[in-house]
């Protein structure tokens, strides 16, 4: 199941007080197991392998710390194609939902919402909100109540109430994220919704007369609301940690990877420059097999360190007509999707453009760009920066551009590279 390309976008409800937990921060900031509740519900996203970006809802002004202590402490970003956005959230869940929505990128047909508070969800019920979405246009989790259900009528000035009718527990069920919509469905419901206030999104897709899938959802995948919840959650975690998350407490925030690459290319006259992707204006260009791109052989040799799948050479050699004068964009997307096979997420880079002329700083953005997307990672994750040997070595005296990298990937397997 895990081993099927992401089809989903996720919007995770972050934004809420907590007031009910009584603590001095808002739930999703707790922790559990030694890591923050939110980060547990994002990763265990990503564990299912359905999502390809999640935006989280938080609180108005909160934007700027969930960046640096949720997601960049975290690495969440490299966990999912499309990275990991923020925005503030609203006066409601649903509110905070409907500016999710408008920073999804579109690029998946399909949409979850996910509590930030339910950080035990599993790949099944991911996997079984998505699939009945992509067939029914809407879809939810739910668990049947094991207790007897009465409803009762208000009982005056009285501190009682009385029965007035025992329900049939078999037609009712206890709703639970995550639920999934078609993307056009969802929105189309946010638009529509008008006054009305909704606890959940599937009653506004029901406003509209469209049917919301039932799905089994998990007693497992409990929702956290008080102190007793908390003290559930950290009982069900230690005796059945959750795939992709239990890892994330045992060796430090994700179990990571680093690599390093290095290369070296002459310069010819009347050869293009070709540096990250982007074609250099320059009377020089560099001399190679391929493009001669030497900074992006040298991030392919760092990644392919860190997943200690190699070396540049190994899979792609300059003995084989099959590279002459290939891209080594084409190269370097073909080494992430060999990473991913493998188990593998980028999670970051930083290099070093060694070259007396031409001077790089102008075409740093740009650069960024181009790698960040062959490499499927948000433009956060990677970094560039141009350094001189003062005119020494060939490098210094014009004969030679080179190129360092070090990268570092997050091993989205089973047990992890660190256990």
């Amino acid at each position: 199941m895990v081993a099927r390309r992401p089809c989903a976008s996720a919007v995770v409800a972050a934004a809420g007080s907590g007031t009910r937990m009584g603590a001095a921060v808002p739930k999703q900031y707790l922790d559990l197991g030694g890591v923050p509740i939110v980060v547990r519900s994002i990763a265990a996203l990503a564990a299912s392998g359905a999502v390809g970006e999640v935006v989280a809802s938080v609180p108005p002004c909160d934007e700027g710390q969930f960046e640096r202590d949720i997601v960049n402490r975290y690495s969440l970003s490299s966990l999912f194609e499309r990275g990991c956005t923020v925005v503030a959230g609203g006066p409601s869940r649903q509110a905070s939902v409907a500016h999710a929505l408008e920073a999804v990128s579109g690029e998946y047909e399909i949409v979850m919402v996910h509590d930030a508070a339910r950080p035990l969800v599993t790949a099944r019920e991911v996997w079984a909100v998505v699939e009945a979405a992509m067939e029914w246009g809407a879809a939810t989790c739910a668990i049947q109540p094991t207790d007897t259900v009465k409803s009762v009528r208000a009982a005056g000035a009285h501190a009682v109430s009385f029965v007035a009718e025992t329900l049939d527990r078999r037609c009712l069920r206890m709703i639970q994220t995550p639920q999934a919509f078609r993307l056009s469905v969802l929105r189309d419901a946010h638009e529509g919704s008008g006054d009305l206030a909704a606890t959940d999104d599937c009653a506004l897709v029901e406003r509209l007369g469209l049917p919301v899938a039932v799905v089994p959802g998990s007693r497992r995948n409990v929702k956290i609301t008080n102190p007793l919840d908390l003290a559930v959650a950290e009982a069900l975690l230690a005796s059945e940690p959750a795939p992709g998350a239990g890892r994330l407490a045992e060796s430090g925030p994700l179990p990571l990877r680093v690599g390093q690459g290095f290369d070296l290319h002459r310069l010819a006259v009347g050869r293009p420059l070709v540096l990250g992707g982007v074609q250099i204006p320059f009377d020089s260009g560099l001399v190679g097999h391929s493009d001669a791109d030497v900074l992006t052989h040298a991030v392919i040799d760092a990644l392919l360190g860190a997943a200690g799948l190699g070396d540049i050479g190994q899979h792609y050699p300059d003995t084989d007509p099959a590279y002459a004068g290939i891209s080594s964009m084409a190269l370097l997307a073909h080494t992430v999707d060999m990473l991913r096979a493998a188990g593998y997420r980028v999670s970051s880079l930083d290099t070093v453009v060694i070259a007396e002329c031409p001077k790089i700083a102008p075409f740093v953005a740009r650069i960024r760009e181009s790698l960040a997307n062959a490499m499927k990672v948000s433009l956060g994750c990677v970094n560039i920066k141009g350094k001189t040997t003062e005119g020494l070595g060939p490098t210094g005296t014009g004969e030679a551009i080179a190129a360092l990298a070090v990268a570092m990937v997050v091993d989205m397997r089973d047990g992890g590279a660190a256990r």
